[in-house]
């Protein structure tokens, strides 16, 4: 008998300690995978069942917000001019986890959850007042959002507004777009099936162009060879540097040439500031090479090249936005070398990275740290410290940056005068990338800051698949923005 209850009492407390184990793995291990999977039904009541933060703009528009809702979820999500911001909220769905935009990135305190808010959770426990989330006010400018959707109108691309002084991000368009109200809807059918149709594929609309599609930047790269090739000290913008009417890529026989006869230059050589305004492809190549790769690569590095590009939010507090990481190839072939600084090969770039590089010439060489989210104002009006400007890194000297300038404004004046902008001196690069297998079809590009005298915004636009060279494609864009810009 005695021999029998030891078995049941041993039996009894290995069943205990399994149970303590499993339950411990459930509440530590697994609790977070069990929170997200879009399966658990109670967690998806739970997160509805408080208002969930506002999204706001600068100016205090209110991009997506939470109303009371006669079903179960309590409360519904949804966005005013949905297209117009999608890039920039990102999405909120009853059956598909956030991932991208505001919403992830500051998901425990748009839910109220996060650790910043315990007094504040504490106090309704006393008070009896409903749990909120906080209010995220971004950096976003609707006048300039809208001008800049608006002009690129039903073209494939993207466009970035910087401040150059603080890297506060003013407008961030992705086109084509999608309405996040689709996702939005407490029919989990209807939700998962818009999600489905919206999510597939590289042309989907919830890519974000501006910061997750790379795109060959033709000579808006040369920017930054010109910077490299100031900055070692061995050139100055007035150096002669050789060029011609075509070159031979070392160890082939391929020819570039340039598109325009003035970028030939003279006798064989032209200065660096023509070639930057007449995009000489026989120069920058050339240059290059002379530099070689180590100093290019050194300074695409400085402007952010080759690391990803955190924007918004910590994975604390949800599901960081981030930019993937421009390349700028390293250890390459003299040819490749060549292709690569006049930005064709495998040089690539996001949109954001772009506008970065426009950003830091007007800036004076130092590259600021893009943000979206200027505060962060709990329900209590309360609000977390306001976002400071932070330097990335100095990737030159603000004597080069005056020389870029230079460079960049006779890009305007002395061959792309319809970049002009009446009583404004426009600093700017232009791009031609060619595509498609066939090098058939073009990415349109343009890069700028304006005022060059005192940068207010820089820009950075890209239209894909044109037949149109990028002072024409994506040139309106950036001149539209600036100028809306500067009448504020």
């Amino acid at each position: 008998m005695n021999k029998m209850l030891r078995q049941l009492f041993t039996a009894v407390l290995v069943l205990f300690v399994v149970l303590g184990i499993s339950s411990s793995l459930i509440m530590t291990v697994r609790s977070n995978a069990l929170a997200s999977d879009t399966r658990n039904v109670r967690t998806l009541y739970y997160t509805n069942s408080a208002a969930r933060g506002a999204i706001l703009a600068s100016d205090g528009t209110i991009l997506a917000k939470s109303d009371a809702s006669q079903d179960e979820y309590k409360y519904q999500r949804s966005y005013a001019d949905g297209a117009l911001y999608a890039p920039v909220t990102g999405y909120f769905s009853v059956t598909q986890k956030a991932d991208r935009g505001i919403e992830a990135s500051e998901d425990t305190l748009l839910t109220g959850k996060s650790d910043a808010m315990f007094w504040q959770r504490l106090k309704g426990l006393f008070t009896g007042e409903e749990n909120r989330g906080a209010s995220i006010e971004t950096s976003i400018d609707t006048k300039l959002q809208k001008a800049a959707y608006d002009a690129l109108g039903d073209d494939d691309g993207a466009v970035v507004a910087l401040e150059p002084s603080t890297g506060r991000i003013l407008a961030m368009v992705s086109k084509p777009s999608y309405d996040p109200n689709l996702l939005a809807t407490h029919d989990g059918g209807e939700a998962n099936k818009h999600y489905a149709e919206l999510s597939q594929g590289q042309a989907s609309p919830m890519i974000n162009r501006a910061t997750s599609q790379l795109y060959p930047p033709g000579s808006t790269f040369k920017t930054v060879v010109a910077a490299a090739a100031i900055n070692s000290g061995k050139y100055n913008i007035n150096s002669q540097i050789p060029a011609g009417a075509s070159y031979t890529l070392p160890g082939t026989e391929t020819q570039l040439t340039n598109s325009s006869p003035a970028g030939d230059g003279s006798d064989g050589t032209i200065s660096l500031k023509n070639a930057m305004a007449y995009s000489s492809n026989t120069a920058f190549a050339q240059l290059g090479v002379a530099l070689g790769d180590d100093t290019v690569s050194d300074m695409a590095k400085k402007f952010g090249f080759d690391s990803t590009i955190t924007i918004d939010g910590s994975a604390a507090d949800g599901t960081p936005m981030r930019a993937v990481a421009s390349r700028f190839p390293q250890q390459v072939t003299p040819d490749r070398l060549a292709l690569a600084s006049i930005g064709q090969g495998d040089t690539v770039v996001t949109p954001l990275q772009n506008a970065m590089v426009a950003a830091a010439v007007a800036n004076k060489g130092k590259v600021m740290k893009p943000t979206l989210v200027d505060r962060v104002r709990f329900s209590d009006l309360s609000v977390l410290p306001d976002t400071k400007p932070q330097v990335m890194s100095t990737a030159f000297s603000e004597d080069t940056a005056k020389q870029l300038t230079e460079g960049m404004e006779a890009v305007v004046t002395d061959e792309n005068t319809n970049l002009e902008i009446p009583g404004i001196r426009v600093a700017s690069k232009t791009g031609t990338a060619q595509i498609g297998a066939d090098n058939d079809s073009i990415d349109g590009w343009v890069i700028g800051f304006a005022p060059a005298d005192d940068p207010k915004i820089a820009v950075a636009v890209v239209v894909h698949n044109v037949d149109l060279y990028g002072s024409f494609a994506a040139g309106p864009v950036m001149t539209a923005v600036m100028k809306e810009a500067l009448t504020q």
